[in-house]
């Protein structure tokens, strides 16, 4: 299984499972199920083969799954754990029960499995603004997700290549914004060209809240980015008075980092509420948002006189200072709306953060060390090997990625809260997320290349046990298979998979750590583009 469960045996006896049989247990534990196991066409019924019972003295996303010949029992904490279960009792099944009448019955070996993760946080990020994925292929993610017991999809909603959501208070957010004349397609330190296609689109507010209910019915939590006050440029391209000098902004079609900020003044952070409040409307119980923070250019600051007029009046001393004012103020907002902050670790290194501020620190484990010596909450990101837009090989073979090698192997072997951090740190490391920046994945096709199998990989260091991964991940490919994921094969990309034409050069991976342990140590340094 992928994930491992913490517990399991086999049992002598088996089962037979057929379509159409019953479940039985409380109606949320009913639903559960049936949605985690959707080709089995499962009844609720009075004595069914599926029972389940609430146990208080587990947690909720824990559970125990018994199969024998007289049927499957679960026993569980919340509606989580009881979809855990039948996402694991759905891997006791031949791989054909991941396709839809492909039979009518399957035998199931039984089992005693007790399981619960290592983890509250397991998290896929998807940036959806330098490439847009429509609705579809959010929730066909989820699903992904709930299978593999992965429960937050970080959605980066807006950077400087689009706006994502549609805003009903600021509407040409989505009308001027959320669309570009082209995009870059060079390879990363190559001369720019573009490619002269159009590219956009955004969710409506009934697409978010469609996207949040299909999740939550699947134990997967939505996490919103809007990424400020840096990467402003498709912000400012609709309301460029937000900005830190009221000139004009376009939508940019190259990557990288722009110069374009928000001002730190009173009317931006009544535009960014108003967001927030559309966000949460639509989205529901949302506990988490994240407002970015990262490769921030703060030269537009220090040249305004009337923003260093108001870092006056506020009695800060610098504009690295009112960086962190300004995201605190953000994170204020959010908690008297009932949600917690989440920020990229330079924000933490600027300092001034609310205690409860969630930090993601993609720069490397160091920096993750200090957020969680410095008491917050940490989600492990790091650029090696989480970050899902580099290539698996050093081949000429493998489509256009920003770097190699990040491969199966290295995310398998990642430790989100090693064994030599004090305990009160590691008690701090809350969850592991991979990104998938999209610069270079400009369709499904290639989403799911550079998603799986890495992202199986994520979803069993994050649920905690990690013996005999790449045995258990060949028997899983099979499971990806049925469902009709263009996995990236583990002997390299089929003929239509490689890159075309050939496009030399990619950053060296050991330049990038480099350039990131420098930056690390350094509050006002930003990424090149990593």
């Amino acid at each position: 299984m992928i994930p491992r469960p913490k517990l399991s045996r086999p049992l002598s006896a088996s089962y037979e499972l057929t379509a159409g049989a019953a479940v039985s247990g409380p109606a949320d534990l009913i639903g559960a199920v049936r949605t985690a196991m959707p080709g089995l066409d499962l009844l609720p019924g009075d004595d069914g083969a599926i029972d389940l019972r609430l146990d208080p003295s587990l947690g909720d996303e824990a559970y125990r799954l018994t199969v024998g010949s007289r049927g499957v029992e679960i026993a569980t904490g919340g509606r989580a754990g009881a979809f855990y279960a039948a996402q694991s009792l759905r891997q006791l099944l031949p791989d054909d029960a991941f396709r839809y009448g492909a039979a009518t019955s399957w035998t199931v070996p039984g089992a005693r499995i007790e399981d619960e993760p290592r983890f509250p946080w397991r998290g896929l990020h998807l940036d959806v603004a330098r490439h847009f994925f429509p609705k579809r292929e959010v929730m066909r993610l989820v699903d992904l997700m709930a299978l593999h017991k992965l429960n937050r999809l970080h959605l980066h909603l807006a950077d400087d290549q689009g706006w994502r959501v549609e805003s009903r208070a600021y509407p040409l957010l989505h009308e001027m914004s959320s669309h570009r004349p082209r995009s870059a397609v060079h390879p990363y330190g190559q001369p720019e060209a573009f490619d002269g296609i159009p590219h956009g689109g955004y969710y409506t507010l009934d697409d978010l809240a469609e996207i949040a209910a299909y999740a939550r019915d699947r134990a997967v939590t939505v996490v919103p980015e809007i990424d400020v006050p840096g990467h402003a440029s498709a912000i400012l391209a609709a309301y460029p008075s937000l900005g830190a000098t009221g000139e004009p902004h376009d939508v940019l079609d190259r990557w990288g980092i722009s110069p374009a900020i928000l001002s730190p003044l009173p009317p931006t952070v009544e535009f960014l509420t108003t967001i927030f409040d559309e966000l949460l409307g639509a989205l529901g119980e949302t506990p988490y948002v994240h407002i970015g923070g990262d490769e921030v250019v703060l030269d537009q600051w220090a040249a305004s006189p009337e923003i260093d007029a108001y870092r006056e009046s506020l009695g800060l001393a610098t504009v690295n200072d009112l960086q962190a004012w300004f995201l605190r103020r953000l994170a204020d907002a959010l908690a008297e709306r009932g949600s917690r902050a989440v920020v990229w670790d330079e924000a933490f290194v600027s300092g001034g953060l609310r205690p409860d501020t969630v930090v993601m620190p993609w720069r490397g484990q160091g920096v993750a060390r200090r957020a969680a010596a410095a008491g917050h909450d940490v989600v492990a990101t790091s650029v090696f090997p989480l970050y899902f837009d580099y290539a698996e090989a050093a081949s000429p073979d493998e489509p256009l990625a920003i770097g190699e090698t990040i491969t199966v192997a290295d995310v398998a072997a990642f430790d989100p809260a090693p064994d030599d951090w004090a305990p009160q740190e590691r008690e701090r490391v809350i969850g592991v997320q991979a990104q998938l920046w999209t610069e270079r994945v400009p369709d499904p096709r290639t989403l799911d290349y550079r998603m799986w199998p890495r992202a199986c990989a994520l979803a069993d260091i994050a649920w905690g046990a990690q013996d005999d991964f790449p045995g258990r991940l060949e028997a899983h490919l099979g499971r990806l298979d049925a469902l009709g994921v263009e996995y990236r094969p583990p002997a390299g990309p089929h003929p239509w998979q490689r890159r075309r034409p050939h496009l030399p050069g990619v950053i060296r991976l050991d330049e990038v750590m480099d350039r990131i342990e420098a930056m690390t140590h350094d509050p006002e340094s930003t990424r090149p583009s990593i």
